[in-house]
Formats: structure tokens, C-alpha cells, sequence
């Protein structure tokens, strides 16, 4: 017994000598619940016989449970009265939980939307508390750090549709099941490195008041409209991906068996945009990169569609470069509204961030997919008032000096 409480402690302490890679793998692992459905929606649409819109209701029904989950954190205080590790890794075994559910009732209209929601719920407890976990651990370091935990996110997003690709021919089922054993496997991760030490422990209940007192200070708010701005294109983009990618193969004269794959590397290479942008900031500024992001980004919501009868290899690169700087700026947001925030209620800042951010992606990712169909590229022209919004909310806001 002795010696496998040695071995324990051992395990933790070299866990704690590397927080952020752990902190890092844990939301590349938990995050993979967020876009399970649509990595296999090929397969399980062509057998359940669901349409474009039932993917816009269970994508809708995942963004749903995370705004309450946030604003439900915001309201109690309970993303700053107890143990970020704590609520990361009941959020990760209950969230695990619904998604296998899903599995059971797929199709079974409103089922499915529930479970959808309540995977979204748990997600809560685990993309906000991520970053108070960087915060909390790396605290010098928090704009890089940040970033590697969003490109974690990204790469998280679009790791369904990589376990599609590596198992087409097997059943939808497997990477749904295999997301649900990858964010147990985050959770108690997580749970072992345990809470950051730069964080203070905020006393009692925290009212909505002071979950919302950041919103007092113009800065915060400058940067809150550039990250609102941004999420308003961000979700509605990668939920668009596969049905971009597959518009693209099909003037290739290509199956659908590529999908899968092409869009695990639009979306996964969102990653490379979160660290590059991290190490930019270095002699830039996490502003700086803000804002070359949605510059870049909006350019492409403006230019995509025009550019619909050029060779679909040039438009699978376009989305690439789109993937790239659709989430570099994301990270940058969140440190910068970290570093504005007051100190003792961080976490609850971030949260009604978040939940409003998230809130914005409903209607987004509603109008999207529901025109896809009708429009075609052209729905990229309504993703467009995102960072035109960001920019100039971040306009509004000078840094100081």
C-alpha cells in the first residue's frame, strides 16, 4: 500500500512539473465530445436518413448546453468556489456519459437533441476551466500558453473527423465512443495534476454582479466585442467545413470517402494559426495578432464565395489558410480579457465572456446551415459582420500603455 501511494505521488509530481502539456492533452481529449456528431454525419445521416438541418438542431443543441453550462458557472460563482481540477473531471466523466448515450438514440427527435445539449452542458466545465487551469498554472506566460490550449481545442474540434476517416467502413458508432473514453481519459488527468497555485480562491457565493463586474471596464469591453465578433464566424465556419469539402470533391469527381479527412486538416490546422499566433505575440502583442487574424479571416468571408468557380484545389487551400486564421485570434482574446479582468473573479469573467460569445453562434450556425442548401458558398457573406464587429470593437478600445 506504501508503495502505491510512493508511485502516486511520483506520477503527480511529474504531472505537476509540466502543467500546461498535461493541461493541454486533457482539452485535446475532453473537447472531442464538441463535434463528435458531425465527424461521422455522413455515415449517420445516409443511414438514419437525417437531412442538413437535423445537423444545424444537434449542433445547436451542443452550443445550447454551453451557454447555460457558462452562464450557470457565471450565476453561482462555481467556477471560483471550487476546484477548477474537480469540476473539469465530473464535467469530463458526465459529458463522456451523454455522448455514448447519444449512441443509443440517435434519430429518436427529441432524445438526441437532449443528450446533445447536456454534452454541450458539460463541455462548460471543461473549455472555461481549461483556461483557468493555464491561468492558474502559467500565469507569466498566459498568451502563449492560452494559445496552445485553444489550438488543443481546435485540434480537439476536428479530431472526430479524423477517427471517421481512420475507421470508414466500420460503424459511426466506434469514434463516439472512442471520443467518450478520450475525455474520461482528460478528466482524470487533469484531476491528478490538481489546481494551479496563482490563482486566489474566491470566498462564499459569488453573485451575478461580480461575475459581470468586468464588463465595467471599457477595455474589457473592447475586447469582448472582438472575441463576440469572432464567434460569431468561428463555429458556423467549422460546421460548415465538411459540406464545403464535399462540394469541392464532388467537381473532383471525388467519393465522400476524402471528407472526412480534408476536414480534420481545415479545422485541425486551426492549431497552427492558435501557437503561431503565440509565439507572435511575443514581439507583437496578443492584440496585434487579433487583429491580423480577423483581417485575414474577413477577407476570406468577403472573397470565398466570388470565388466559387476557380479550381477546387486552390478553394480546399483557401479553406486551409481560412482554418488557419479563423481561430489564431481566439486565444488572444481570451488572454487579453484574462490580463483586463479583476483578479478574484477571473474565472466568472470568462464565463459570461463565453456564454454570450457562444450565444452568438445559435443564429449563426441556424442561418448557415439552414440556407446551405438554397445558397450554396454564398452563406460565407453572413458570416462576415463577425469580424468586421471585431474590429471595430477592438477599435474602440486602446490598450494601455
Amino acid at each position: 500500500m506504501g508503495f502505491t501511494r510512493n508511485k502516486d505521488n511520483k506520477m503527480i509530481g511529474l504531472l505537476q512539473r509540466y502543467p500546461l502539456p498535461v493541461i493541454v492533452l486533457a482539452q485535446l481529449f475532453g473537447t472531442s465530445l464538441w463535434f463528435s456528431i458531425n465527424g461521422v454525419w455522413l455515415s449517420l445521416a445516409g443511414e438514419l436518413g437525417l437531412a442538413e438541418s437535423d445537423l444545424g438542431r444537434l449542433t445547436l443543441s451542443v452550443q445550447a448546453g454551453f451557454i447555460v453550462g457558462t452562464l450557470t458557472l457565471a450565476v453561482t460563482g462555481l467556477a471560483d468556489r471550487f476546484g477548477a481540477s474537480r469540476i473539469f473531471l465530473v464535467s469530463s466523466v458526465l459529458g463522456a456519459l451523454a455522448n455514448a448515450g447519444f449512441v443509443l438514440v440517435a434519430g429518436v427527435f427529441p432524445v438526441d437533441s437532449l443528450l446533445r445539449f447536456a454534452t454541450g452542458l458539460c463541455l462548460a466545465g471543461i473549455y472555461p476551466l481549461g483556461m483557468k487551469l493555464v491561468i492558474a498554472w502559467t500565469p507569466k506566460h498566459a498568451g502563449a500558453a492560452l494559445a496552445w490550449l485553444v489550438g488543443m481545442l481546435t485540434l480537439g474540434t476536428a479530431l472526430p473527423h479524423l477517427m471517421r476517416g481512420a475507421t470508414l467502413g466500420l460503424p459511426w458508432e466506434w469514434p463516439l465512443l472512442a471520443a467518450s473514453v478520450l475525455a474520461l481519459a482528460g478528466g482524470l488527468l487533469v484531476f491528478l495534476l490538481g489546481d494551479g497555485p496563482h490563482l486566489p480562491k474566491a470566498n462564499g457565493g459569488l453573485p451575478i454582479t461580480q461575475g459581470l463586474a468586468a464588463l465595467r471596464i471599457p477595455r474589457f469591453r473592447a475586447v469582448a466585442g472582438g472575441y463576440f465578433g469572432h464567434m460569431w464566424e468561428l463555429y458556423a465556419f467549422w460546421t460548415l467545413v465538411p459540406l464545403l469539402i464535399a462540394r469541392e470533391l464532388n467537381r473532383l469527381g471525388q467519393g465522400e470517402a476524402l471528407v472526412p479527412w480534408l476536414s480534420f486538416v481545415v479545422i485541425g490546422i486551426g492549431a497552427a494559426g492558435c501557437i503561431g499566433g503565440g509565439r507572435l505575440i511575443r514581439t507583437r502583442g496578443s492584440e496585434w495578432v487579433a487583429r491580423r487574424a480577423l483581417m485575414v479571416s474577413g477577407a476570406l468571408c468577403l472573397l470565398y464565395p466570388w470565388l466559387h468557380g476557380l479550381s477546387p484545389i486552390l478553394l480546399i487551400a483557401l479553406l486551409m489558410i481560412w482554418g488557419i486564421a479563423v481561430v489564431a485570434d481566439s486565444p488572444q482574446f481570451s488572454a487579453l480579457a484574462a490580463a483586463t479582468a479583476p483578479k478574484e473573479t477571473v474565472g466568472s469573467s470568462l464565463a459570461v465572456m463565453n456564454a454570450v460569445g457562444f450565444g452568438l453562434t445559435l443564429p449563426a450556425i441556424w442561418i448557415t446551415s439552414g440556407l446551405w442548401s438554397p445558397w450554396g458558398v454564398w452563406v460565407a457573406l453572413l458570416l462576415l459582420p463577425g469580424p468586421v464587429f471585431g474590429l471595430l470593437s477592438l477599435g474602440r478600445g486602446k490598450a494601455p500603455a
